[in-house]
């Protein structure tokens, strides 16, 4: 189960979405969730939805995988779906007991479950289709023109690169520790809610150690490789505009102006 969790990993492909700058995608996908958030009707998020599919069918990367990606955040959906729909005031449609469903908290629990849907998507189309040292130099490009006042841009990327590649590490991880103690006779599933609460402690400590382990490892790997952070290193492969990813911007800018002026948008 916790090996169907796709979460931050890459998916090798040859497609024109991966071989895109990844400055372009972190770019593409920061506008893509600031303007998520702000469509307000179902028509802009009815075009952020072809748009986002179209990306998908761009990238080979199958829909299948995608949506196994959805699985850690599906009890989220569902919590959220239900809050909105059976406590957001308006006409009610249907009545039973204390429970009432309005036809405005209908309309604001599948918006609001679908915005979150479309979000997951959008975010983990970037991590399929981005290798991790890709993302690292894009967001420290991205980020050094605020090193002038102090950001640490070349930290802060290489600290999302190590997260993002030790996700699908420490789900492994859970997986094995996970199988070890169901062989000592351990019972994750029965129970009440607090039960299955207390039988987690077997696997989160020793989780806890393997993850410090694992850190160690690679701090003691990358000093004995001669890391002395970002100031003055040279790349192997720098980061290079090419003719698609201009063509990737202006499509952007194209989306951008399509969803701004059809006035599907929150006023400010």
């Amino acid at each position: 189960m916790i090996r169907d969790i796709t979460l931050g990993q890459y998916y090798a492909k040859d497609s024109v979405i991966h071989r895109l700058d990844p400055r372009v995608k972190i770019t593409g996908t920061f506008a893509y969730l600031v303007l998520l958030f702000l469509i307000k009707d179902f028509i802009g998020f009815g075009f952020v939805v072809l748009c986002l599919a179209g990306l998908i069918a761009a990238s080979g990367v199958p829909f299948r995988f995608i949506m196994r990606g959805m699985k850690p955040i599906m009890f989220i959906l569902v919590f959220t779906f239900c809050i909105n729909i059976f406590l957001y005031k308006g006409t009610i449609i249907w009545q039973f007991g204390f429970l009432t469903v309005t036809k405005e908290g209908l309309r604001q629990a599948v918006f609001i479950a679908a915005r979150l849907a479309m979000l997951i998507f959008g975010t983990s189309l970037l991590t399929y289709t981005t290798k991790p040292m890709a993302l690292t130099d894009g967001f420290e490009a991205i980020l050094r023109p605020f090193a002038r006042i102090g950001v640490p841009a070349h930290e802060i990327a290489m600290m999302m690169s190590i997260a993002l590649r030790f996700i699908p590490t420490l789900l492994e991880e859970t997986d094995k520790i996970m199988k070890a103690q169901q062989a000592r006779g351990a019972d994750f599933e029965s129970g009440n809610l607090l039960q299955r609460a207390k039988s987690l402690i077997p696997i989160l400590i020793p989780l806890f150690v393997s993850a410090f382990r694992i850190a160690q490892d690679l701090a003691m790997a990358m000093e004995a490789r001669g890391y002395r952070g970002g100031e003055g290193r040279t790349k192997m492969k720098p980061l290079i505009y090419k003719k698609r990813d201009h063509v990737a911007y202006v499509i952007l800018l194209t989306y951008l102006v399509c969803i701004i002026t059809t006035g599907n948008i929150i006023a400010f």
